[in-house]
C-alpha cells in the first residue's frame, strides 16, 4: 500500500495534527535559537581559552624572548607564578635571622634583586607572575633612564627648603635650656616627606594631604602582605575583608585627590595662572594638547581626569616613604660613625658657613654625597 493511501485512511484530527508538527515555526525558531546559542558559547569558550593562554604563557614568553634579544639575561618564565616561589622563600629565609650592623642589608631587604644580580648581572629581569621585572644596577644606565630626553626642572627644591627650615624650627623650640634634647625623629621626617610631596604635587600643606598619606600608608601595609602571599588569579576581585578594605581606599583617596583638582580646574578656568607644581604641569600639558593636538574635536596624548589621579596618588606612594626611611637611614649612620659626622659638619659649615644653604651649593657637598649613596660597610 501507498504513503498516499495510508494518508487517506488517516482521519482529518490526525491529518491536523501532522500540519502541525510539520509547519509550527515555533519549533524551527527553537532550533535555530539552539543553534546559535550553541555558536556563541563555543566561540566564547575559544576566546576565553586563548585569552589565559596569550595572558598565562605567549605574552610572558613573548617578552622574555625580546628581553634576551636586547641583551638582557634572566630567568625563564614559569608557568602563572614565575619567581614569586623562590622570591618568598628567599625572603623568609633573609628574615629568618639577624644581621651584624655592618653587614650588607640588600641580601636581607631584596633579597630576590641581590640573587637575580649575582646569577644574571647587573642588567636583569625575573618574573612577577606573568610579568617581567626588569632590574638595572649600572650607574650609566640608571641615569640615562632617569634623565635622558626630559628636561624637568627641580621645582621641589623650593619646596624642600620650606619643610626643612619648618621641621629645623621645631626642633630648635624643643631644645631644652641645658642646650639639647631627645626625641623621636621618625615622625617628624615621615611629616617632612610628607609635607614636601604634598607641596610640591598640590602646592598645598601637609594637612590638606594628610588623610591622603593616611590612606596610602594603610594601602601600601595591604600591598607588601598581599606580594608575599602566592599569587591567585583573580584573588583581587574575591569580597574578602582585606579586598573590600582596599577598594573602600581606592574610592576615599581618588574622591580627596578629585575634589582638589576639581578645585585646580575652576581656578584655572577663571584666568588664574597654574602653580609650578606636578598636578598644575599634567592639567596644563592637558590643556595644551587639548587646544594644539585635535583630531576632529578630540584630543591625543591628552590624560583623562582618572589618569591624573592615578599619577598623583603614584606620587603619594612611591615617594613619602623612601625618602623619609633613607634620612632615618642616613641619621643612623652619622650617628654610628662620628668621624664621618664630623667631617660632614666641617665640610657644611666650609660651603655655606652660618648662612642658610642654597642650591649651588648642595653640588660642592661631596662628603655629605657619599653619605646619601654610599653603602655602611664602607665607611668601616
Amino acid at each position: 500500500m501507498s504513503l498516499s493511501s495510508n494518508i487517506r485512511g488517516w482521519s482529518q484530527s490526525h491529518l491536523f495534527n501532522l500540519q502541525i508538527l510539520s509547519l509550527s515555526p515555533s519549533m524551527e525558531l527553537n532550533s535555530f535559537a539552539a543553534a546559535a546559542a550553541a555558536v556563541v558559547v563555543v566561540v566564547v569558550v575559544i576566546w576565553l581559552g586563548w585569552s589565559v593562554l596569550n595572558w598565562v604563557w605567549l605574552t610572558p614568553k613573548k617578552l622574555e624572548r625580546c628581553l634576551r634579544k636586547q641583551g638582557l639575561s634572566g630567568s625563564s618564565y614559569r608557568l602563572l607564578f614565575g619567581d614569586l616561589k623562590d622570591n618568598a622563600k628567599m625572603t623568609k629565609e633573609a628574615m629568618s635571622s639577624p644581621i651584624s650592623f655592618s653587614q650588607d642589608i640588600v641580601p636581607r631587604v631584596v633579597p630576590s634583586i641581590h640573587d637575580s644580580v649575582a646569577t644574571y648581572g647587573k642588567n636583569s629581569f625575573t618574573w612577577i607572575g606573568p610579568k617581567p621585572r626588569v632590574t638595572i644596577t649600572d650607574p650609566e644606565l640608571v641615569k640615562e633612564i632617569l634623565s635622558k630626553n626630559f628636561n624637568f626642572k627641580k621645582h621641589m627644591l623650593p619646596a624642600f627648603d620650606t619643610s626643612c627650615s619648618e621641621m629645623i624650627s621645631k626642633w630648635e623650640n624643643m631644645v631644652s635650656a641645658q642646650g639639647f634634647c631627645e626625641l623621636d625623629v621618625w615622625p617628624f621626617l615621615q611629616t617632612l616627606t610628607s609635607d614636601v610631596i604634598s607641596r610640591t604635587a598640590f602646592g598645598s600643606s601637609y594637612e590638606e594631604g594628610r588623610r591622603i598619606f593616611q590612606l596610602q600608608a594603610e594601602l601600601a601595609e595591604h600591598t607588601i602582605q598581599i606580594k608575599s602571599s602566592v599569587y591567585i588569579p583573580g584573588w583581587r576581585f574575591v569580597p574578602t575583608k582585606r579586598n573590600r578594605r582596599m577598594k573602600e581606599i581606592d574610592n576615599e583617596a581618588k574622591a580627596s585627590l578629585r575634589a582638589i583638582i576639581n578645585r585646580r580646574l575652576q581656578a584655572m578656568k577663571a584666568g588664574e595662572s597654574s602653580n609650578e607644581d606636578l598636578l598644575g604641569i599634567l592639567l596644563e600639558s592637558n590643556l595644551r594638547e587639548d587646544q594644539g593636538n585635535g583630531i576632529n574635536g578630540k584630543s591625543v596624548g591628552s590624560m583623562s581626569i582618572d589618569e591624573v589621579i592615578e599619577e598623583c596618588k603614584l606620587f603619594y606612594l612611591a615617594g613619602q616613604e623612601t625618602t623619609s626611611v633613607l634620612l632615618v637611614w642616613t641619621m643612623v649612620l652619622l650617628g654610628r660613625y662620628p668621624h664621618w659626622q664630623q667631617r660632614a659638619r666641617e665640610e657644611v659649615l666650609q660651603v655655606f658657613g652660618n648662612n642658610k644653604p642654597y642650591f649651588d651649593g648642595l653640588n660642592h657637598l661631596k662628603i655629605v654625597s657619599i653619605y646619601f649613596f654610599t653603602r655602611n660597610y664602607d665607611f668601616e
